[in-house]
């Protein structure tokens, strides 16, 4: 939210913020990005309680990739460009993630269990929100305004990466083609005849069978 005020206040440019241009905003962007960054060290003690917990099956190459090059990439960012086009990414971001943590949270509490049937979404939001960014940054690149062009490319090229890793788990989690199991388990296509399944006679033959035997 601080962000939003911030940027709004300040009168930055949506296609594309300088680093210099908006005074007292750029300052104060700078502090909100700060806490921004700090958020994104306490995320990664995600990965150091799967580990003390010991689940490695959590400990995927996303997460670490993810969480890694954030923790390392917001600290020159604050150093370098610390408010002006850098806006962006964060103000999606600490949204998606106000979802996020409020899934994991109900999540806890086994009666709102039943009413958590949006998860999937939350990773087409992320994607959108990449995408989003992506697009963003380019804009400047296309028309620029000072903002470094080689922040730009960088940013633009990690956001498609994590595109396509956020792609390749969406498509192994909620895309997983049916088991050979399954599939074997499956009735196969019956045979109709005259209206009636064919199942129906033989239960038919075997009901009038059963009077003549009485």
């Amino acid at each position: 939210f601080q962000l939003i005020l911030a940027t709004w206040e300040g009168g930055y440019n949506l296609q594309c913020q300088n680093l210099h241009s908006a005074g007292e905003a750029d300052t104060r962007v700078a502090k909100v990005l700060w806490w921004y960054y700090f958020s994104k060290v306490i995320e990664f003690m995600d990965t150091i309680f799967f580990v003390l917990r010991k689940k490695s099956s959590q400990i995927t190459f996303l997460h670490v990739y993810h969480h890694a090059t954030m923790f390392n990439i917001w600290w020159c960012v604050l150093n370098w460009i610390p408010c002006g086009q850098s806006f962006f990414g964060p103000t999606l971001n600490s949204f998606i993630h106000v979802l996020m943590y409020s899934y994991y949270g109900l999540s806890v509490i086994p009666s709102m269990r039943r009413y958590l049937w949006w998860k999937k979404y939350l990773t087409q939001a992320q994607l959108i929100q990449f995408l989003l960014t992506i697009v963003h940054t380019l804009s400047a690149a296309v028309k620029p305004c000072g903002f470094p062009f080689g922040c730009l490319m960088f940013q633009s090229s990690y956001m498609a990466t994590l595109v396509i890793l956020f792609i390749n788990f969406y498509i192994k989690t909620y895309r997983k083609a049916p088991s050979r199991t399954a599939v074997k388990e499956t009735p196969v296509t019956t045979e109709i005849k005259n209206g009636f399944h064919k199942d129906y006679f033989a239960a038919a033959n075997g009901l009038q069978n059963n009077k003549k035997a009485q």
